[in-house]
């Protein structure tokens, strides 16, 4: 099913707009071998021929009170592994607290390699891991088992009214008790590229982009981040315009203060059905596919 722009009689963050865009619901061909999972915020869980990667996982969802309280926010150990049973590798596209706290943890139970940014090898470093840590080169095509990945150079969106970055810079503190939620600065940031099964993933964990970096066309699923995306200047033409992807998952728009196995709520200011909207004023070709928290598509 293609959305068409009569079909647009829901705005903001109605969840009936969510359940008419629900994947389950389409005929989209998915490649037979691969299963894509969302984990809610940015985070998802790649699986083919027995190998799992993971993209920003952040499964333990500190709450609002204690983020904003200044105490370290770290792992929960009980949550991350009723989730993870096993990982091959983890992709971080940048480190704020709400894309990478669980990484540690997450390398610690299955012993599995991590790539990032510089600063994610200081994170690791905090936890005794900075041997599980890879930090990427732009553009370098890295194996892992049948799954090709590419990190691009990005740009995080400013929130704060559009004037900065949120916890800008690089990681600085020197130990876990130090590791608050805006201690978790933001450090280089990148799309993430993976092919596999002859399909093309692009990634976007912030809602801009450095549009020189950004690959042209060829792209099959778009998992857009869509948060803080009004700060960024015509954002959803831009990117589009120059992936031309064939599906369009919108994520990083839930209430990511909410546990995981709680209803879904919608982060604030997100306006889901606004952004699909957006989408298809740029093409109504695109197809648009919406997840569930923890849902799995697969062929």
């Amino acid at each position: 099913m293609t959305l068409r722009p009569s079909m647009l009689t829901r705005h903001g963050n109605d969840p009936s707009v969510s359940a008419e865009l629900n994947w389950a619901r389409s005929e989209t061909d998915f490649p037979p071998g691969l299963s894509l999972t969302w984990l809610g915020t940015a985070g998802f869980r790649l699986e083919l021929e027995d190998t799992v990667v993971y993209i920003d996982p952040y499964l333990t969802r500190v709450p609002w009170r204690p983020v904003m309280s200044q105490r370290p926010a770290l792992p929960s150990a009980k949550t991350v592994a009723s989730h993870v049973t096993r990982a091959d590798a983890v992709l971080v596209g940048h480190t704020h607290f709400d894309h990478a706290l669980d990484v540690p943890l997450i390398s610690a139970l299955t012993g599995c390699q991590v790539y990032g940014s510089k600063s994610l090898q200081t994170l690791m470093g905090l936890h005794g891991l900075a041997d599980h840590a890879t930090r990427v080169e732009p553009h370098r095509i890295y194996e892992i088992g049948p799954f090709q990945v590419t990190f691009v150079p990005s740009l995080h969106s400013k929130l704060l009214l559009g004037l900065k970055v949120p916890s800008d810079g690089e990681i600085t503190c020197e130990s876990l008790e130090a590791l608050t939620a805006s201690a978790y600065c933001c450090g280089d940031v990148m799309g993430i590229l993976v092919r596999a099964a002859g399909t093309a993933i692009y990634h976007q964990g912030s809602a801009n982009l450095v549009e020189g970096e950004v690959p042209r066309g060829g792209v099959d699923i778009f998992l857009a981040g869509i948060a803080g995306r009004a700060f960024s200047r015509r954002y959803v033409p831009r990117i589009l315009r120059l992936l031309e992807p064939r599906v369009v998952v919108p994520h990083h728009h839930d209430n990511f203060f909410r546990p995981l196995d709680a209803p879904m709520g919608f982060s604030f200011n997100v306006n889901l059905g606004g952004f699909v909207e957006e989408v298809v004023h740029v093409s109504d070709d695109f197809e648009i596919r919406t997840l569930e928290l923890l849902q799995t598509v697969s062929a």
